[in-house]
């Protein structure tokens, strides 16, 4: 859904009876039509409780302060829930993050390219020179920023003020690992593709890892970045089956088809709306 009556509601809050028709009720008075509803309770009786929702309203931009408000002292408060309201409307800002290798960078230009991620790609940043063609290709800003053991604060300091404003950041394998301080400045609102099925081969060169470890699958993990490295919150995840023929660069062709795809499944759910936080943990309604 693309028009700009269109709006979403995300819910967390303590399971318990009635949630779906204060919910579904509120809407029906402000003569709103539900056109996708999904939910999730984590026990069947007395667990957490999630619901994203999908609505048409007349005159949403003039009316959405008021829908707000109404919201949340008629249902909100009721119910003690943690929620969000949006608009289809409200375009999200996106800048990207990487250094060498491509794959998973191109694939995200390429679908934004073709509509096919509603967002504004903003900047790419990149530690390295090697992709500033195939960026500015697709008509985007690219700044090379440097980062050594000795520069590594004024580089991120650099990078937050250039993507400041934006409301999501994707590594698309940007091989740097970001301060806790930085990383605090964008609460789940970084996104890392890792080369592995998490939890499997945290760190660096999985691939080589995983051939030493003579798996028989490999795979992807897109998560959201925190200060522990790799143990953020996982969106998505897809592996691939292979076998004791394969290389460890044939392990890294295979596995690069994978993150791309995971990486921007990932991309697309969470601008969509479609992932609820819960601890360490998402709900994805996707």
């Amino acid at each position: 859904m693309t028009t700009a009556n269109t709006a979403r509601l995300l819910i967390t809050c303590a399971d318990r009876s009635g949630i779906v028709q204060a919910v579904s009720g509120f809407l029906y008075h402000q003569g709103a039509n539900i056109t996708a509803l999904d939910q999730y309770a984590t026990e069947a009786q007395g667990g957490t409780y999630f619901m994203r929702v999908e609505f048409e309203v007349n005159q949403l931009a003039a009316r959405r302060e008021s829908l707000s408000q109404s919201f949340a002292d008629t249902v909100a408060g009721r119910y003690e829930m943690t929620w969000q309201l949006s608009a289809v409307s409200d375009i999200k800002k996106v800048g990207i993050l990487v250094s060498k290798y491509d794959h998973a960078m191109l694939e995200l230009l390429w679908r934004h390219a073709r509509g096919l991620l509603p967002c504004e790609i903003t900047h790419v940043v990149s530690n390295h020179e090697d992709l500033r063609d195939a960026v500015e290709g697709f008509g985007i800003p690219f700044t090379v920023i440097k980062v050594t053991k000795d520069t590594k604060a004024e580089a991120e300091a650099q990078i937050h003020e250039i993507m400041a404003g934006n409301d999501l950041l994707v590594l698309a394998r940007y091989m740097q690992i970001l301060s806790s301080d930085f990383v605090e400045k964008w609460p789940m609102k970084v996104i890392n593709i890792h080369h592995s099925f998490l939890p499997a081969f945290v760190g660096a060169d999985p691939y080589r890892q995983a051939y030493d470890k003579g798996v028989k699958l490999i795979g992807a993990t897109a998560h959201y970045v925190t200060a522990e490295l790799d143990q953020g919150p996982i969106i998505e995840q897809d592996v691939e089956r292979v076998s004791h023929r394969y290389s460890v660069a044939d392990l890294r062709e295979l596995g690069e088809d994978v993150e791309r795809n995971v990486l921007a499944r990932a991309v697309r759910w969470h601008l969509e709306d479609r992932v609820i936080v819960h601890g360490n943990k998402t709900i994805v309604f996707d």
